[in-house]
Order: structure tokens, then sequence, then C-alpha cells
């Protein structure tokens, strides 16, 4: 199965602040970017990871020639396009700036969006920008559509401050483009807050087709009642559809798996190593966020390829 996203990155402050470095990425097959990925460094307010740095905020270029992406040449000798940045802060610190690398030279159902408050209406987002593949009607309609604060998906995360998960697009009540969304055959959507200042409104939205999914399986981790677990409180999977059966007894400490050193350092983590087998499911990597808020952890959002 062919996944949406080309290349992960995560890149961090050095111990000095002066510049990002990459201290993990997935590349697939893509060796010789990853090489010449790995010799770079990004100062603040430079390339696409310290561009985001310094506005605290998700960035995108979905046009790669002459922006202010530095590798443009590189990835476009493998099909990468598009490039969005998410930067992840505790308060007013940095903790890391995660990429998104994306490409459209083949057929590809899905997006990748940026919301955002809508500077002249207090309660009120619209896209900032967004990547869909091939989907040009469904691009139209979401640079046309502003979402009340509560309402909608970008409007729920922005009103809760939370991530969520929503299956079944094509019936959903929640989901304001779910008729146009059927149509072009998304299925799932996952949407997360990712702003430094709450009222921007910064939200992250991830819509996944089953041709060309945003990845294989997807989920949400928040802290139990007592405060000394993480527990399972969404996600979706293609090749599992009982996720909520399949952990429910399922917890994680702060010492437990990448999940839980996540939720203890407030840092971003990306393994290689098989990360899930369950059965015949077998996954090479995975991607975990944590969903800072006022300096805690609120949740853990994982990406498994």
């Amino acid at each position: 199965m062919s996944t949406f996203i080309k290349a992960t990155e995560i890149w961090e402050p050095n111990r000095e602040k002066t510049e990002l470095t990459l201290v993990n990425g997935q590349y697939g097959p893509y060796k010789e970017f990853e090489a010449y990925s790995h010799a770079m460094t990004f100062s603040y307010d430079e390339g696409l990871p310290g561009k985001a740095w310094a506005a605290k905020h998700p960035l995108m270029l979905t046009e790669l020639q002459d922006s202010y992406f530095r590798r443009t040449e590189m990835a476009e000798k493998i099909g990468i396009t598009t490039a969005i940045a998410m930067p992840i802060f505790a308060g007013e610190f940095l903790h890391a700036v995660v990429l998104f690398l994306c490409g459209d030279k083949e057929a590809h159902d899905g997006a990748i969006e940026i919301w955002a408050k809508d500077p002249e209406r207090r309660r009120e987002m619209g896209l900032v920008d967004g990547y869909y593949g091939t989907m040009d009607d469904f691009a139209w309609i979401s640079k046309n559509v502003k979402i009340m604060r509560g309402h909608g998906l970008p409007g729920m995360v922005w009103e809760t401050s939370m991530p969520y998960i929503i299956k079944d697009l094509g019936t959903s009540a929640t989901f304001l483009r779910a008729r146009k969304a059927l149509k072009e055959g998304i299925t799932t959507a996952l949407a997360l807050p990712a702003w430094m200042i709450e009222e921007d409104g910064y939200v992250m939205t991830f819509l996944s087709s089953k041709g060309t999914p945003i990845a294989k399986r997807f989920e949400i981790w928040i802290p139990d009642d007592t405060g000394d677990a993480l527990i399972f409180r969404d996600g979706h999977c293609d090749r599992r559809s009982d996720l909520a059966g399949f952990y429910t007894l399922k917890r994680y400490g702060k010492e437990d798996s990448v999940i839980g050193r996540v939720w203890k350092t407030g840092y971003p983590l990306l393994t290689h190593s098989p990360a899930v087998e369950d059965g015949d499911v077998v996954f090479d990597s995975l991607l975990a966020l944590p969903i800072l808020q006022n300096g805690f952890c609120k949740a853990v959002v994982t990406f498994y390829n």
C-alpha cells in the first residue's frame, strides 16, 4: 500500500538554540535524499524548518521552485513537490519541527490542510493552505468554505484543543464537506491542534483515502483519570477495524515504549523498527507526536507505516 506522505523528518534545535538539526527521518527508498538532508542545518527563519520556527505555526509550500525550500532540486528528483512544516512548542520554547514531504507525480487521493482563525472574524476559521493531490474540485470547495469555532472538524479541534478522528466521512454530520469527500474517495480524517498561541487557532487536518492513506494506522492516546498512564481514545486502521477492543487493557506509562516517552518528554519521536506486530500486521515505522498545552502533554498522536 502506497501512503500519501513520501518522507517525514524531525528537526530539533541544537544545544545553543541557534539552528535546527535533523534528528531522525523516514525516507523509504530515497537514501540519497536522506544522506543529503542529514548534512544540512537551518538557522532561525531559514528554509522551511527555520521559517516555521520563526512563524510559530504550520507552513506549507505547494511549489518548491523559487521558494525558500533549500532542497528543491534533490526533492524533485524523487517526486517530492510539496512540503509541510509543523512546529511543536512548549509555551514559547520550540521542541521540534516535523516535516511532511509529499509528491503528486502519481495519482493521489487525500489531503493535508492548514486552517486558522479568520483575521477579521473572531469565531470563524478558513483554509490557509492545502495539498490535495489530484482533487481539484475538493480543493476549490475547501478554499471557499468558512468554519465556525466548535463546528466542523477544524472548528471542533480549535474549541477543545484536542485531536479528533472522524471515520466514515461520507456519512458524518460533523464533517461539513462530507458529500464531496465521499465522491473523492476520502474515508477518514485526523485533525490536530497546531498553534503556539491558542487564539490563532491553527489546525492541521489529514484526509485519508483507502488507496493512498495518510498512514496505515493512526491513533490518539490520552492520560487516564489518575494521570499515571496513557489509554487509547480513538484510531483508524484499514487492516484492523476493532482497535478499541484490541487496546482495551493497554496502558502506557512514561517509561513504556515510544508513546510513553513522547508523553514524558513532550518531544516527537520516530522509530524505524517494527512498531506493532498485530498478528499478520507489521508496521515498519512509528511517528509519535505530542499535543502540548500550557507545558503539559494532553495527548499523543501516532502514525504507523
